[in-house]
């Protein structure tokens, strides 16, 4: 479906005449002011109208799929099953078959790349507000509760030694998952500390009250 445009004495009033056009519901388009107009009196005074464009969603998650589907063929690693749903603003993209490794790569670093790629190339379409979370057959859910019993394990190892740990040098996300796996205990904290791509996390002994969430980064 394409893209449609529409005029009012307002953003609001050209949103609903751009929704009575096309019948499409509100939550299921994104919406881009082209211009906010002049006021409430902007036509009788001569003055700007407020303009608007809408486009609908599935059309960007038909790009999304359409996008992974291209990759995967010229990858050559499939065959493959794509599926895609909305989530607020989130496009979820998932791809399952018997030999996605390739897209996954090592610790899931294609993965995020092809994850980049494709949010750029929806981006060009003139709205980033959906953003596409790639996935592979459930590589991320297995990795986050990799990294949450691999925080409990450290952490429990910091309660008995009394010594910091510091971890291996991980992504933002994945940095994320192990200072939220261990914000509320009482007896460990967090923090990340060196330069990308050699940032890590620091498992330490809490003391003198540090917040749960110090150093999360």
């Amino acid at each position: 479906m394409n893209p449609i445009e529409a005029e009012g004495r307002s953003v609001e009033e050209a949103v609903r005449r751009a929704l009575s056009q096309t019948g499409w519901s509100r939550d299921r388009v994104d919406i881009e002011v082209l211009d906010e107009g002049g006021g409430l009196f902007a036509w009788l005074g001569g003055g700007r109208p407020a303009r608007v464009r809408l486009r609908p969603r599935l059309a960007k998650v038909d790009l999304a799929v359409g996008l992974l589907k291209d990759t995967i063929r010229i990858m050559g690693v499939g065959p493959a099953a794509v599926t895609a749903r909305v989530e607020e603003d989130r496009i979820m993209l998932d791809a399952r078959g018997p030999a996605l490794g390739a897209l996954i790569g090592r610790r899931g670093v294609v993965l995020d790349d092809l994850q980049r790629l494709i949010n750029a190339a929806l981006a060009k379409q003139g709205d980033d507000r959906l953003m596409v979370i790639m996935d592979v057959e459930g590589y991320r859910l297995r990795r986050e509760m990799t990294l949450r019993r691999l925080a409990e394990r450290l952490a429990g190892q910091v309660r008995r030694g009394g010594s910091p740990v510091t971890l291996e040098p991980m992504n933002p996300r994945e940095r994320r998952v192990i200072h939220l796996a261990l914000k509320d205990d009482p007896h460990v904290t967090t923090r990340s500390e060196g330069e990308e791509p050699r940032r890590c996390v620091v498992i330490e002994p809490r003391r003198g009250g540090a917040s749960p969430v110090d150093g999360m980064g």
